[in-house]
């Protein structure tokens, strides 16, 4: 029968089927549809065969056309909703004014259809695809409805006639469990099939696929038949099986069972080997017991060793008892068995995800969605196949285009809320996706490193994995956010307390990820690109879904959440502490900045004290818990200025670009603010000179803390101490004054962050819009409960419209900040807080200078950052404000300023504006003393008899006398007469003891100098208010001394106790800066304060911004009024005189300048010898005063004939020193142009003829080489070597502009340019660099040595006298074997530059001039080079000075000379070689016959 129907016309057949079915009794119909099925859909036949799809289609259109079909059908469409689906790269819109859900989109037919103006929408190219939400109230609001789905047309379609879609009801089962065979038998398992097999499959199957996707088009009608067939159970059990007697459906079966096997979260043979461990599970305490339990379990040392385990004895591995303890915490143990079908759509989905998700079939699925039932059935689906989606995606080699797949599906789900909520209730869903994820990330796990290496018991995600790196957990994390949005399922998640541990368990999976190690000896080998991975897993799978469950953290009714949140993250933290081995120490030269748990207690607590009202303190734990939670924070901003400093230079580039991540606008509101705001809370609880002490020595420059100008510093080089140091002061100032957390409103942060980026640079609106950090979910054009994007930044910023420029090309729109932003809002903390590149801190100056100058405010000089006045602490953070207000920073501040005003070593204008600004904070930010808890503890257990108090207003005018510094032996501070004091401990005993030489009120004012003792004492005293309930057996435990961990392990002993006296306030000092600034003896008068104007101090430099703090400090306070009154009186007395103003400064000669500048610098050093002579004679019993003071005299009278250089980039002017050394700015050239000069005068022709020749035989360069030819064939080859020249073919050319600079200057110089990422045109590694001041290229720095003016003067005043005159003073000169001014045997920082100016010279030059005779490597030919290097440069300076060295010493070319400064260096570096007595180099040099009678 079958066989008959199928050879006949198909469109007759299918009418007359239809009349059949359509009678009463129609089971001769269904029997014969039957039959013909059978033969037309048998699975065994080629999948690529169409005719069976030709005869699906003929049969359901009941005998008409298809198409006509398929038009009648539409016309019963009853759909409300668009659902129109498409792929990726397909061009959709999104609109935030009306998407309810942040996944909302349009295509473009309904949102041209719809309202939007004035809308904040955007037009986007989808990455993985979507479906239009268009009709669908529960994902967009209604308002933003197109036409068609606002009026719902669809609900006045009538009725489907019954016998439209009768042949699909029958046909439509058979066609799809026909694919679904086809499906079952073309599948094999990854591991015995390759990627084209299936594909090939899928290709086959591809017409019947888009049969069943144009049928989801034909509208509601079909739609609803299709769900019928889809989701009925009956219809699936009578034909999932297949008929008895098929063979092939059996065998199909089978296949398909095998494939479901191990479709759980567990597998098979997992439950097998884990059986034994089944009855432990029901044991456990609790469901937050045994997610605790994982952060403490040990790992492997491998992630292949943790698969092998799980493979063999899947009851040892980590992995595998994690699992056995996870399942005892799943609330739905279904996802941990195998699945089982109930329908079609189940096992549809089934194989789409065994087929890895190919798009037909997505997208067939998809368009299903406007039909609710199917749309609830599905979803309930996809959440039943959550986790084997997830062993799926893990296995998969194309992870990306699944990812995408995955997402256009969950996305189009779980946007819902009503639909997410029911799948919550009903299917567990949260319990699924957080159990998945830790199944997930459970597969790369390795042992923390990080703190104790050896006995740690954390463990962490490995950032090299695939996993990790391929980003393959990013369609889990991405539906955890989305379902997180809504408010119902982000309650019941916060909620429920064993989700909540399990979810801190996840977190913790990252907590200490991507630990990086310093490399100390070698650059690393490769360069681990891990960080990407690191830092996208913390933003996506820790960061964002915090910031979902903050959104529903707002107000005073969700407070039991964020108390049950913040009480799970403390709990957390400890047991991390606890795994890690963490006591109160960090391990040296480690960092992560990766701190989960960390940023959440710290971000649920600021929600918390901000939108909640809940009290601070109820949230925080004991002091001795938050010691250790500021610690991994602080090592992080420490970290940074290490980078910067270059100390993690040979971890290569890659820890300079985690160090910029972190602060970069994507990552700053999930990373660095945190950080900063967990910091300011615990500086706000914990004793403030316990904080204080902890950031110096978190920065490691406690040793640079020291009155002393000499110092040693066991952690850090020279060179790395100034960045350090500026390091830690900016940190102190950024968590004093930032505001982001601590009492400023949205809009407030919203207009901060646009100041700051715009006053960077120009920026356009797309480029702004990215760089403000989202606040706090995915970017929305309206920050919530505030004013919006576009007023904020029109009430900021000015545009300027694009322009075309020359070229034809058209330069964007851009905004530019108002006048007034400049002059009141600027904040450079911000702009450091906020700069990804340090060079945009600089364009922030430069922009600032530009409109100080073009407004008038600030002409001359370069002004420094502006103060700016800080918004008020919320009441919960007043206890910063004592951090301004404590004893060791203030100790810490006198000694900078004294540092500074005596010109120490790493000091700089930065340091000196930090301090600053610290202190200004300190005065605007008073705090009240609390004396009853202070004073007792002050008298009992210091020695910091520094300050009477700790208000920075008292303590500005109080004076110190004397301190004591521990410095090395050869120090200048050491007196050689006296002995060594007995002890040199910081102990209260043998603090008596130092002080015995001292007599009566001496003794009293000799205060305990050096800072880290001081700070060793306040640890200590802080430990004991610790542990002061503790017995005496638990202070014993713990592993170090706190006094003892100051003391650097490899300290040399001869370090001795000298005293220095002082005699200076702040106040004091600051009012000496103020001088030493404004480069005047008497800048200040008694009565400035009364003549000066208070809002004059705005804008201006270091001497202004001096100024503004003593009218603060005067208006403030009488007693320090009177202070600085009288300290001004005593600087400037009214005999003195008449103080300058501003225009004669401008007109005051530069050689006055000097001259006032070296008396002032002589006077201050007489007067500082004179006292320590005194102190010294009275109180350390000197022997020999006499001696001293002729040594003062001396030293003085050096100093009035020493040359004064200006260093052109830190603007002092001094001499060049052994131990600062001043150098000019020289460019090093190889140059053979003398060899090219000719006898003759005739002008050089190009050769024309093959016997003429460029270059003529008469040249210098070949007569020498004759020459020496010639010489060496009867001389010995040092002799030879002795008697010539070689600056004709192989010489160095050192020429000048002229400018000096500090050596240490031109060092920081250099660090600064190569920091500086923007293309240069020279080499930095090279040594190149351009002359600060006149931007002239230049290699290298030429020192100069510390000479008198009366020899410099000599040498540029031209002269009449005759040569042989001239000649005779040479030689009676050398007559007078004086003592060589550089010395040789002592090591200065002088003789250390000249030679590395010799290796410069070396270095310009080919490396054969070095060895020119015939014995390579001989000081011969080392002699040979430097001679010829002086003979070249003298040689060239006659032709400069046209011909004559005696006269033109006035002209330019001899001012710029550099001879004087070559000598002298290479005359250092001949004196290593034993010259012949007879040989005579200044004669060689000059070529002048000698005349003296012998």
């Amino acid at each position: 029968m079958a066989a008959s129907l199928v050879r006949r016309d198909k469109k007759s057949t299918a009418a007359h089927l239809k009349a059949d079915l359509n009678w009463t009794d129609n089971s001769s119909g269904v029997r014969q549809l039957q039959e013909l099925l059978d033969s037309v859909l048998n699975p065994e036949k080629p999948a690529a065969d169409t005719e069976a799809l030709d005869w699906c289609k003929c049969l359901i259109a009941g005998g008409e056309g298809f198409e006509e079909f398929c038009k009648t059908v539409r016309s019963y469409d009853n759909a409300t909703l668009c659902g129109l689906v498409w792929t990726a790269n397909f061009v959709a819109y999104r609109c935030r004014t009306c998407g309810i859900s942040p996944c909302m989109s349009l295509c473009a037919e309904c949102f041209n259809n719809g309202d939007h103006t004035g809308h904040d929408f955007n037009m986007f190219r989808s990455q993985a695809g979507g479906a239009c939400d268009c009709g669908d109230s529960n994902v967009m609001r209604e308002t933003g409805f197109c036409n068609r789905h606002r009026l719902r047309t669809g609900e006045n379609v009538p009725s489907v006639p019954r016998d439209l879609l009768l042949m699909s009801e029958m046909v439509l089962p058979r066609f799809i469990i026909c694919i679904i065979q086809y499906l079952r038998d073309g599948y094999t398992e990854p591991d015995t099939s390759t990627e084209r097999d299936l594909q090939k499959v899928l290709q086959q199957l591809e017409p019947q696929i888009s049969f069943l996707e144009e049928l989801t088009k034909m509208g509601g009608a079909m739609r609803t038949v299709l769900t019928k067939i889809l989701t009925n159970q009956q219809i699936f059990k009578d034909l999932s099986m297949g008929q008895e007697e098929n063979v092939y459906a059996k065998k199909n079966y089978e296949k398909y069972l095998s494939a479901l096997k191990n479709s759980g979260l567990v597998s098979v043979e997992e439950k097998a080997q884990s059986g034994a461990a089944e009855p432990t599970r029901g044991a456990e305490a609790g469901a937050g017991a045994g997610a605790l339990g994982l952060l403490g379990a040990e790992a492997p040392a491998s992630p292949d060793e943790s698969n092998k385990e799980e493979d063999q004895d899947g009851g040892q591995s980590v992995g595998q008892r994690k699992r056995v303890k996870l399942s005892s915490t799943a609330k739905d143990p279904s996802i941990m068995d195998s699945l089982k079908h109930k329908c079609f759509l189940e096992e549809l989905l089934f194989w789409t995800i065994k087929y890895e998700f190919p798009q037909k079939m997505v997208t067939f699925l998809l368009n299903m969605l406007p039909d609710q039932d199917y749309k609830i059935t599905f979803t309930k689906t996809f959440v039943q196949h959550y986790a084997f989606i997830m062993k799926t995606l893990m296995k998969s080699q194309e992870s990306d285009t699944m990812s995408n797949r995955i997402v256009h599906i969950s996305v189009q789900l779980f946007s819902n809320e009503e639909l997410a909520r029911h799948v919550t209730e009903e299917c567990q869903l949260l319990d699924i996706m957080v159990t998945v994820l830790l199944y997930m990330m459970e597969s790369c796990l390795i042992k923390s490193e990080l703190q104790d290496e050896e006995n740690s018991r954390h463990v962490v995600v490995n950032c090299s994995e695939p996993l990790l790196k391929n980003n393959t957990y990013w369609p889990l994390v991405s539906d955890f956010i989305n379902i997180l949005s809504h408010q119902s399922v982000a309650k019941k998640f916060l909620e429920d307390h064993s989700l909540l541990m399990l979810w801190m368990s996840f977190v913790s999976f990252f907590q200490g990820m991507n630990l990086n190690k310093r490399e100390l000896s070698e650059h690393v080998e490769f360069e681990s690109q891990t960080y990407y991975a690191a830092f996208a897993a913390e933003l996506e799978a820790c960061a964002q879904p915090m910031w979902g469950l903050l959104t529903h953290c707002k107000v005073k009714e969700t407070q039991e959440y964020t108390k049950t949140v913040v009480r799970y993250c403390l709990e957390t933290l400890q047991i991390w502490f606890d795994a890690i081995g963490f006591v109160d120490e960090p391990a040296p030269n480690q960092v992560t900045f990766h701190l989960p748990l960390h940023r959440y207690y710290a971000m649920f607590l600021s929600k918390a004290v901000k939108c909640q009202g809940l009290d601070l303190d109820s949230l925080l734990p004991h002091q001795e818990m938050l010691m250790k939670i500021m610690v991994h924070p602080l090592q992080i901003q420490a970290s940074l200025s290490e980078i910067h400093s270059n100390m993690w230079v040979r971890n290569g580039l890659q820890i300079k670009g985690q160090a910029m991540t972190y602060v970069q606008s994507h990552f700053c509101n999930s990373m660095i603010d945190p950080d900063i705001f967990l910091l300011q809370v615990c500086a706000s609880r914990l004793d403030p000179d316990y904080f204080i002490s902890s950031v110096f020595e978190r920065f490691k420059v406690v040793d640079l803390l020291t009155m002393a100008s000499v110092h040693q510093n066991a952690v850090l080089d020279g060179e790395q101490e100034r960045p350090m140091l500026e390091g830690a002061l900016t940190f102190l100032v950024i968590l004093s004054s930032l505001r982001i957390h601590l009492g400023m409103a949205d809009d407030e942060i919203l207009r901060a962050e646009m100041v700051s980026q715009l006053c960077m640079n120009d920026r356009t609106h797309s480029s702004l819009l990215d760089l403000i950090p989202e606040n706090p979910n995915p970017k929305s054009g309206i920050v919530p409960g505030s004013c919006s994007f576009e007023e904020m930044l029109s009430a900021v910023a000015d545009f300027k419209a694009p322009v075309f420029e020359p070229g034809g090309s058209m330069q964007q729109g851009m905004y530019t900040p108002k006048e007034e932003v400049w002059e009141k809002e600027f904040d450079p903390i911000m702009v450091v807080l906020r700069t990804v590149y340090r060079r945009d801190v600089q364009s922030a100056m430069d922009r600032y200078s530009a409109f100080l100058k073009q407004s008038g405010m600030h002409t001359t000089g370069n002004p420094w950052p502006p103060y700016k006045e800080r918004t008020p602490l919320h009441p919960c953070y007043k206890g910063l404000d004592r951090l301004l207000h404590c004893k060791t920073l203030h100790i810490v501040i006198f000694t900078l300023l004294y540092k500074i005003w005596l010109d120490h070593s790493n000091m700089s204008e930065h340091v000196l504006c930090m301090v600053l600004y610290l202190i200004e904070l300190g005065l605007d930010n008073q705090v009240q003393e609390d004396k009853e808890d202070e004073e007792p503890c002050i008298e009992e257990h210091c020695h910091d008899s520094w300050f009477p108090g700790t208000n920075l207003l008292s303590n500005l005018h109080h004076v110190i006398n004397y301190v004591r510094v521990r410095v090395p032996e050869t120090a200048p501070e050491v007196k050689r007469e006296k002995d060594p004091p007995p002890s040199t401990s910081a102990e209260a005993s043998n603090f008596g003891q130092n002080s015995r030489h001292l007599t009566g009120n001496w003794r009293e004012n000799v205060r305990e100098a050096q800072v880290f003792s001081l700070v060793a004492e306040r640890r200590r005293k802080f430990q004991e208010i610790i542990n002061r309930s503790s017995t005496e057996a638990s202070q014993v435990v713990r592993p170090k001394s706190s006094s003892t961990r100051w003391v650097p392990p490899g300290t040399p002993p001869q370090l001795v106790t000298e005293i220095l006296e002082i005699r200076e306030s702040m106040l004091s000092l600051l009012i000496k800066l103020h001088q030493k600034l404004s480069a005047k003896q008497n800048s200040l008068s008694a009565t400035w304060l009364e003549d000066m104007e208070t809002n004059s101090h705005a804008h201006g430099d270091g001497i202004t911004a001096i100024e503004r703090i003593l009218t603060k400090a005067a208006t403030r306070s009488r007693q320090s009024k009177r202070s600085i009154q009288e300290i001004c009186g005593k600087v400037s007395p009214p005999v003195a005189p008449k103080k300058n103003s501003p225009t004669d400064k401008k007109t005051m000669d530069k050689d006055e300048r000097r001259q006032r500048a070296r008396e002032r610098q002589q006077k201050l050093l007489a007067e500082f010898a004179s006292r320590q002579k005194s102190f010294m004679e009275t109180a350390m019993d000197v022997e020999s005063p006499d001696a001293e003071a002729a040594m003062d005299l001396g030293a003085t009278e050096v100093m009035e004939s020493e040359v004064l250089y200006d260093c052109v980039i830190c603007g002092q002017s001094g001499p060049s020193t052994e131990d600062r050394p001043t150098g000019l700015v020289v460019l090093l050239q190889a140059s053979s142009v003398l060899g090219h000069r000719c006898k003759s005068d005739e002008t050089k022709k190009l050769p024309t003829t093959d016997d003429e020749h460029i270059y003529p035989a008469d040249t210098c360069g070949a007569a020498h080489d004759v020459r020496l030819a010639l010489m060496q064939r009867f001389f010995k080859d040092s002799s030879c070597l002795q008697s010539v020249s070689i600056g004709w073919e192989g010489g160095v050319y050192v020429q000048t502009c002229g400018h000096t600079l500090h050596i240490d200057c031109h060092k920081s110089y250099m660090v600064s340019l190569r920091n500086d990422q923007v293309l240069q045109g020279f080499s930095v590694d090279k040594g190149e660099f351009t002359c600060p001041l006149c931007r002239q290229f230049a290699n290298s720095v030429l020192p100069c040595r510390p000479g008198r003016s009366t020899e410099v003067v000599s040498w540029h005043m031209p002269t009449n006298k005759k040569t042989a005159v001239l000649v005779k003073e040479v030689e009676d000169l050398q007559e007078q074997l004086g003592l060589f001014p550089v010395s040789t045997t002592t090591e200065s920082n002088l003789s250390k530059e000249m030679e590395s100016v010799i290796k410069d010279i070396k270095n310009t030059t080919q490396r054969k001039y070095m060895d020119y005779g015939k014995n390579p490597g001989s000081p011969d030919n080392d002699f040979l080079f430097m001679y010829s290097v002086a003979r070249t440069n003298l040689e060239l300076e006659l032709v400069h000075r046209g011909g004559n060295l005696c006269s033109g010493g006035a002209s330019a070319a001899a001012k710029r000379s550099c001879l004087n400064q070559l000598f002298h260096v290479l005359a250092m570096h001949m004196r290593l070689y034993s010259i012949d007595s007879a040989y005579n180099p200044w004669t060689r040099l000059t070529q002048v016959a000698q005349r003296r009678d012998e």
